[in-house]
């Protein structure tokens, strides 16, 4: 009680910002997006489904406003942040939440599947990021967090361009907090473990369809992995977000912050 307190405290400075979320129609997007509306911050959800992001923006259609761009593609992103600062303001809340998971052999990794692999999950990072930070530096404020995955600190078996991407978005997330640390502006990421979102969903598809085995027990399998024997969920990664967009956290930069139950220790 006594945290949940003193995050929406570090939160009260935060009323009438505004964050872009990427990836925001569904999942861990959509849960910060909505944690943050309830905390007052006027929010753009950016991704690719705009039937899905209406649906989301239908819920608090004042405070939150919807765009469609591939995070990949530098003019897409443009245009986007364009949109998203005619209707809000200026960004000062970064978001970069848009991933994608593919998994293959590494001798079955074709260069078309590391590029999309780097394009979606790195570059569509770094390209969200150029758009946001001119703004914030004017500013003199703001708050970059990036959605990672505990591939980005660890390793995993047949997902090896979805690891090598998420570990870039650490580095990246370290240089540029470095960069930034004097001018009122923050970079991290969060490193969540399997996490129950579509790409999830998706990963227990595969598994059914590869071995044959339950729905049932595929998900007991990524669980197991957990330490806490659960699946995380998207509203505990968003009170992650909250707590480091917060002016309490204002010391806090450059750093990668697993919420896996332990799975990954830093």
């Amino acid at each position: 009680m006594g945290m949940t307190m003193g995050m929406n405290r570090s939160m009260d400075s935060n009323t009438h910002r505004h964050a872009l979320v990427t990836g925001g129609g569904s999942g861990i997007g959509a849960a910060i997006a909505l944690a943050l509306v309830a905390q007052g911050v006027c929010v753009t959800v950016l991704g690719r489904r705009a039937d899905v992001l209406q649906a989301l923006v239908q819920q608090h259609p004042d405070s939150l406003h919807a765009v469609c761009a591939d995070v990949a593609d530098a003019s897409q992103v443009a245009t986007a942040f364009a949109e998203a600062t005619a209707r809000f303001g200026p960004v000062h809340i970064l978001v970069n939440n848009a991933g994608q998971a593919s998994s293959a052999p590494f001798l079955k990794t074709d260069a078309a599947l590391w590029q999309q692999m780097l394009a979606v999950n790195l570059t569509g990072t770094f390209l969200c990021t150029q758009a946001a930070l001119p703004d914030m530096l004017r500013n003199g404020w703001g708050r970059i967090v990036n959605v990672a995955s505990t591939a980005g600190l660890t390793g995993y078996a047949y997902v090896a361009a979805y690891c090598a991407a998420k570990h870039g978005v650490i580095g990246l997330t370290k240089s540029l907090a470095l960069e930034v640390a004097k001018k009122g502006i923050t970079v991290n990421t969060i490193c969540p473990g399997y996490t129950e979102t579509d790409i999830l969903r998706e990963s227990i598809a595969n598994v059914v369809a590869k071995t044959g085995r339950s729905e049932a027990d595929a998900r007991a399998e990524f669980a197991k992995g957990n330490p806490q024997g659960r699946i995380v969920q998207p509203a505990e990664v968003a009170n992650t977000v909250l707590w480091l967009c917060g002016e309490g956290a204002s010391s806090i930069t450059g750093q990668s912050i697993s919420v896996s139950g332990g799975e990954v220790m830093q």
